[in-house]
């Protein structure tokens, strides 16, 4: 789908679609429609009064005789003063939704300054178009029978409005960050079969196209540094374990970088500890941390970040095999630290142990955030709305909140403490992957990847819930969700870009 913005004109073809705000209120641009066509806007609303401008509601109406337009749709804005960024996307997705179903090819939206509200015309542009880009998105690559009637026919949406230069700017960046999203729901939705770690790790070299520097760090050359932890959890596996590290040198010269490590477990098992088989087809998306990394760098490229950035990604797949780690297993991490593995399907934090420890040692970053779909406790604890996460630094702890507010990809701070690490305190190692209940199963993978940060700003955030979902969330699909993404950009931007 095209996306475009121009100054006002009339349109020739596909829907005319106008903003009406809450209590039927017509925008200036319904109100230039319903004097063109004799009061037709005023009266369709008047008779629709479940509609009456509400916050995404829409209201189709036939065309005028005297319109060249094929339909018009009228959009709800809801009240002037609660009409946020966060509210224009999701507009702008309930648009795209119903747009795409009604089988239009093209559509305009005219969209006016609105009088007591927070965005002015640009700004509210740009984010309806943010918003109906995301929802657009589909993974259809292996549908292969699916008609054309049933496929989303809009090719062309466009935006009318004055200063449409400015809004064209600022969604030329948004559309960067979209991008990013797209890659992770990309890499998230692959099968296990297409997407192990060395497929992943080719994915990965697609970005240096855009200025991102990528080395893989294969399976001798992690055998050589001593990552015990991360190899431990591949070995059962035919293809050869990974370690992907992207860098974009958007900041000063010579300045640390901000890290982000992911865990990227292209398919997990659960090993000898085989997970049982009902469900187990999700766990093709147990990589959705390293997606949500690798989705991040390309939108910090995209839209020319000025910061500098790693992101570092785990790359194993988890499966049963004679020469799969066995519960009992003691093995030494690239730390030095000794692990006793008591279960293989607590894997994730041994692939993060290992990765954590190198780019801090390695980058000497001024903070570092790790994503995993590391526990199903917390789905127990947060559901499918907010991510958990665990954060060693206030500063950074409130920084990704204020950017979970501000995108919508909602966080909550997490404990942590002694208390729970003393639990995983091993008897014949140093330390060990589970505790011996399966209570706070969330706080103690955290503390157990606390022992591989040392003094670092450290945030590890638990995605487990938020990175897929069976139905459709305001600005995605069923599917993969893109989760982090804009999180992490828009946390990037308000805290670390020069």
């Amino acid at each position: 789908m095209k996306i475009s913005f121009a100054r006002p004109a009339d349109p020739k073809e596909g829907t005319l679609v106008v903003g009406v705000l809450e209590g039927g209120r017509l925008t200036p641009a319904a109100q230039s429609l319903d004097e063109a066509t004799g009061g037709q806007v005023a009266r369709a609303v008047k008779a629709a009064p479940r509609f009456a401008g509400k916050a995404e509601k829409l209201l189709a109406m036939p065309a005028p005789a005297n319109l060249p337009v094929d339909s018009v749709l009228l959009i709800g804005l809801g009240e002037a003063g609660e009409l946020d960024a966060l509210k224009a996307q999701r507009i702008g997705a309930e648009l795209y939704s119903r747009l795409a179903a009604s089988g239009e090819t093209t559509a305009t939206v005219r969209v006016d300054g609105i009088d007591g509200g927070a965005l002015d015309a640009a700004a509210l542009a740009t984010e309806i178009a943010t918003g109906a880009l995301l929802r657009s998105y589909r993974f259809d690559k292996y549908r292969t029978t699916e008609k054309d009637d049933a496929k989303p026919a809009l090719k062309t949406l466009a935006f009318q409005l004055d200063g449409h230069g400015a809004a064209k700017k600022a969604f030329d960046a948004a559309q960067a960050v979209a991008e990013g999203v797209f890659l992770t729901r990309d890499l998230c939705s692959e099968p296990a079969n297409i997407l192990h770690p060395p497929a992943f790790a080719e994915r990965c070299r697609e970005l240096e196209a855009l200025g991102v520097e990528v080395e893989v760090l294969g399976r001798k050359k992690l055998e050589k540094l001593g990552m015990g932890a991360l190899l431990a959890v591949g070995q059962g596996s035919q293809h050869d374990s990974q370690l992907v590290v992207m860098r974009w040198n958007g900041g000063k010269a010579k300045e640390a970088p901000v890290a982000f490590v992911g865990k990227g477990v292209t398919f997990d098992t659960g090993g000898i500890s085989l997970k049982p088989a009902a469900g187990m087809g999700d766990m093709k998306w147990d990589m959705g941390g390293a997606g949500v990394v690798t989705g991040l760098m390309k939108a910090l490229a995209g839209r020319k970040a000025k910061v500098n950035a790693v992101g570092v990604i785990g790359l194993v797949e988890n499966m049963p095999s004679g020469t799969a780690t066995r519960p009992g297993d003691v093995v030494t991490s690239l730390s030095g630290q000794t692990i006793e593995i008591l279960n293989t399907d607590a894997e994730g934090r041994l692939v993060l142990a290992d990765a954590l420890w190198y780019t801090a040692q390695e980058f000497k970053p001024k903070a570092m955030i790790d994503l995993a779909t590391l526990t199903g406790a917390m789905i127990v604890a947060l559901g499918t709305h907010k991510a958990g996460f665990f954060a060693t630094d206030d500063g950074l702890a409130e920084a990704l909140s204020k950017a979970g507010e501000a995108t919508g990809e909602a966080v909550w701070r997490m404990p942590l403490g002694g208390e729970y690490d003393r639990e995983i305190d091993s008897d014949i190692a140093d330390v060990k992957n589970i505790a011996a209940s399966r209570f706070a199963g969330s706080i103690i993978a955290a503390v157990f990847l606390q022992r591989f940060v040392k003094d670092v700003p450290w945030a590890h955030l638990d995605i487990a819930g938020v990175v897929w979902s069976d139905k459709p969330k305001p600005l995605s699909g069923n599917g993969a969700t893109g989760y982090g993404v804009r999180l992490l950009d828009r946390m990037v931007a308000d805290t670390y870009e020069s």
